[in-house]
């Protein structure tokens, strides 16, 4: 498999990962590039990790993970989203918002990584070499994420609160989207 095939991989793989990046962009008021880095980071890793693990556990698992990789995606991703959506109607500045916490990276990595995992399964099926893809996967995600960040940061603030609204419909619907996939 060719370089360029591979990006265009890493490119699809990274459209959910740009949605979430551009309202996480936006919901961060005093936005720094260690902010950028940090969440770009997570998601380029989890992405690449998970493309390794979906190879590492190849042919074996593929059916087992196939029947629920669908509901693992929609539950973390309309939970996430339906917080995001609540905590957008709590009035006071009390309340944290916090789109580059750690846990929240990470649960929105893992949710939109669900589908580097299978083609992690599916290039372990190919024999495919999969260091240099899971790199090339990791660094796409990671300048798709960075772009994504920044977008939302320079457009967000012109939605205050109600960014973090369509960041959680955003999500919800990205979730209903994987589970409409995999059920029809």
């Amino acid at each position: 498999m060719n370089i360029f095939t591979i990006i265009i991989i890493g490119i699809a793989l990274s459209m959910d990962v740009f949605a979430i990046s551009v309202t996480s962009g936006a919901a961060i008021k005093d936005l720094k590039i260690n902010h950028v880095l940090k969440i770009a980071f997570f998601f380029g890793l989890i992405q690449s990790g998970m493309f390794l693990i979906g190879d590492l556990l190849g042919f074996s698992m593929r059916d087992l993970i196939s029947g629920i990789d669908h509901w693992i995606s929609f539950s973390l991703l309309s939970l996430i989203g339906g917080k995001m959506i609540y905590e957008s109607f709590q009035i006071g500045d009390d309340v944290k918002r916090d789109p580059h916490d750690t846990f929240v990276l990470i649960a929105l990595a893992v949710a939109t990584s669900i589908d580097a995992f299978a083609v992690g399964l599916s290039f372990a099926l190919l024999k495919v070499p999969v260091f240099l893809p899971a790199l090339i996967i990791g660094v796409v995600t990671f300048v798709i994420s960075s772009i994504g960040v920044l977008i939302g940061e320079k457009i967000g603030h012109f939605f205050e609160n109600k960014i973090e609204i369509a960041g959680g419909l955003i999500l919800i619907a990205i979730g209903v989207k994987i589970l409409f996939e995999h059920i029809m």
